[in-house]
């Protein structure tokens, strides 16, 4: 049995597996709608910007390419909501994990004019629309990080299950995205936020982490070297630089963000760590007071919704 599933077979961790869960979505969202104001600037455009700030842009006002209001968020959340649909639509029709109900849930997703939309995501999902296919062949072009960005519903839906954690990750991804490096940074990034949920301590994360990138050394992150793009090696290797740099959410994602490039990502998935890290309760509630309350909404629903699908497929097998 894993750490997780240990965890979750105890009554009195139920409540703190519901925390860390909630943590990591709302983190995700800060993280995103934080990183939009800033996404394709360098560092030095965003210290120039923000001078009056000390250099550093550290408040959810929106603005940014996409011209957004202040606290909407980008593609890195409505995707994980779509995805989250998908999972919990498929528990209801007795279709758990139907990787045609996720294809079908991007595609409403795509259907309904998002604010962002990678070309990766785009290319995959009209490939599904045209030909229904839930995967493309290998591509050296599916390298982005837009599999990644989104994986979280999955991993809140599988937690204790190994086998089908990594099952529903990869299909999720290869909708979109079929590239060695992507899955590795999917399924890696799937592994640290299982552990952050199962209460990894600073010590544990970092044997995570050294885990990761012996498996993939091309995640290597030390020293760190300072690229934060779309290429799904610069966004790894960017959020464990900031994960481990910083133990204190609000520092771990301001860091991030301050980056550039694609910020709105990088902010995302070091929001979802440093969130299972230390709970929806202690976020920092000047930020999470600005995301859109629709969508802190729909991912507290989602995020009990989905870590029940896990408790019961757990409660179900210690009784068999």
């Amino acid at each position: 049995m894993t750490e997780v599933g240990t965890l979750l077979t105890s009554e009195g961790s139920v409540g703190t597996i519901f925390d860390r869960a909630l943590g990591a979505y709302l983190g995700l969202a800060i993280g995103d709608a934080l990183g939009a104001t800033v996404e394709f600037m360098t560092p030095r455009e965003i210290a120039h910007r923000f001078a009056a700030q000390g250099g550093v842009h550290r408040h959810i006002i929106g603005s940014g390419w996409l011209k957004l209001p202040p606290g909407q968020v980008t593609d890195d959340t409505t995707m994980s909501l779509a995805l989250g649909d998908a999972l919990l639509r498929g528990e209801r029709l007795g279709r758990r994990f139907d990787t045609q109900l996720i294809a079908e849930a991007y595609l409403a997703w795509w259907r309904g004019k998002p604010v962002d939309c990678g070309n990766t995501c785009r290319r995959g999902i009209q490939r599904f629309l045209r030909d229904g296919s839930l995967s493309g062949p290998p591509n050296e072009g599916d390298a982005g990080n837009g599999a990644l960005m989104r994986n979280l519903p999955a991993v809140l839906a599988t937690l204790g299950d190994d086998d089908t954690f990594e099952r529903v990750s990869l299909a999720q991804a290869r909708i979109t995205h079929h590239h060695p490096l992507s899955d590795a940074a999917v399924l890696g990034m799937g592994r640290l936020l299982r552990a952050l949920l199962a209460g990894a301590d600073g010590q544990a994360l970092a044997r995570h982490v050294a885990a990761l990138v012996d498996a993939q050394p091309a995640f290597r992150f030390q020293p760190y070297p300072g690229r934060a793009s779309g290429y799904v090696v610069d966004t790894v290797q960017t959020v464990l630089h900031c994960i481990l740099l910083h133990d204190d959410f609000e520092a771990a994602v301001t860091t991030a963000v301050n980056f550039g490039e694609d910020a709105d990502t990088s902010g995302a998935l070091v929001g979802m760590l440093a969130g299972a890290r230390c709970g929806a309760r202690a976020l920092p509630q000047r930020w999470l007071g600005r995301v859109n309350r629709e969508v802190v909404q729909r991912i507290t629903d989602q995020a009990s919704a989905l870590v029940a699908i896990a408790l019961e497929r757990q409660a179900v097998a210690t009784i068999n």
